[in-house]
């Protein structure tokens, strides 16, 4: 048996005049995250844990944000491509364990949406995918809220 786990991590300033994205679904709020693309930071976090897991590099390297084509680009677009790749390299997921630290807006209500899409996009049981949340105690830039990360961690095995 080939299994393999990635780490990835990914954060995003909290920016007026942006729509927020986190985990496929838009959320009503004030303020959207800053970035190239939608900033969905949670997306993001999931695709650098999947392509560390198969030795791909990271998110930067394959949809740089440099590049024209991925201004503005729905997330769910690249974790699709990434899914492709490792599928390219005969990989499927086995699970996804994620966490996001926000003070706002409360992630809770949210998580079985975020589990719904994400299972369709990754074309994984959505019993495989784990989204928690959690804020950072008033502390850092996530406390005084100026922005929100995420971490994931990915497991894949070699079919």
């Amino acid at each position: 048996m080939n299994i393999r786990v990635g780490f990835g991590y990914d954060m995003h300033r909290l920016e007026e005049g942006r729509e927020l994205w986190i985990g496929g679904i838009q959320l009503d709020y004030p303020m959207g995250l800053q970035g190239h693309s939608d900033a969905d930071v949670l997306i993001h976090a999931i695709c650098d844990a999947l392509l560390g897991a198969a030795n791909l590099r990271d998110i930067g390297y394959h949809f740089p944000d440099t590049a024209p084509e991925f201004e503005r680009i729905d997330s769910k677009v690249l974790l699709r491509k990434t899914v492709s790749l490792l599928r390219e390299q005969q990989y499927a997921i086995g699970n996804i364990d994620a966490t996001l630290c926000a003070e706002k807006p409360k992630i809770n209500p949210h998580i079985p949406s975020m589990q719904a899409v994400l299972s369709e996009v990754m074309q994984i049981p959505v019993d495989a995918i784990s989204i928690k949340a959690t804020t950072s105690e008033k502390m850092g830039f996530v406390g005084r809220e100026e922005g929100i990360t995420a971490y994931a961690v990915a497991l894949i095995e070699k079919r």
